[in-house]
């Protein structure tokens, strides 16, 4: 859907709208697309949704629960994108961390304004109870595909999930932040993103024990 000012602008219509939540929701990832995060107003979300500076109150305390409203939406689509890129591990662990990896990046580059909010708005994720199980969800993915990593190594010699869950996390991030993003904001890259962040995960891995050219140790 197509959020240019080029359109005429319906007038307000009040209270009486068929599903205002929805149509604020979508009104606020087109200015966040357009100005930013943290760049618009609840007054302007609800011109672009056609309705009263007072209308949205019905369903938002402020512009800040509209915006843990998005996020929330945000990691629900993310942990979705997630679960079928990672597909239980299937065929085996490291092809599917492979896919992981693309569709983190993927989700960065296609969803710039639900990224946004749910990593640049500063949106705390205890902002409702919501956010915060789905933000959680999403990380779980992360970390289940850490844990089935880490399973191909000896039982002596594996680093805890949770660490190693955080740094796929930090480096996935940061790549996605500096060379992934579909905005001005990208850096200049002599290889794609994604070739980044395998190079990158490749040498982590390496590091770790974990070697795609061995056989996992017994």
């Amino acid at each position: 859907m197509s959020w240019k000012r080029d359109k005429p602008e319906a007038p307000p219509r009040g209270y009486h709208h068929g599903n205002l939540k929805e149509e604020l929701v979508r009104a606020a990832l087109g200015l966040i697309r357009e100005k930013g995060a943290n760049g618009f107003t609840f007054a302007e979300a609800a011109r672009l949704a056609g309705v009263s500076p007072a209308a949205p109150y019905r369903h938002f305390r402020d512009r800040d629960e509209l915006l843990a409203d998005v996020a929330t939406r945000g990691f629900v689509l993310f942990e979705a994108a997630l679960a079928r890129a990672w597909d239980q591990g299937r065929p085996d662990p490291q092809a599917a961390f492979h896919r992981l990896g693309l569709a983190y990046l993927a989700f960065a580059h296609d969803e710039p304004a639900y990224y946004a909010v749910m990593f640049e708005a500063g949106v705390p994720l205890d902002a409702s109870p919501e956010l915060r199980a789905a933000a959680d969800r999403a990380f779980q993915g992360l970390r289940a595909a850490s844990e089935a990593l880490i399973a191909l190594l000896p039982a002596g010699n594996r680093t805890p999930a949770l660490m190693m869950a955080l740094h796929v996390w930090s480096m996935s991030h940061g790549v996605a932040a500096l060379f992934g993003r579909a905005d001005g904001g990208r850096r200049p890259l002599p290889m794609s993103a994604a070739e980044l962040l395998e190079a990158g995960m490749l040498i982590y891995l390496q590091g770790l024990g974990i070697n795609s050219d061995k056989d996992p140790k017994p």
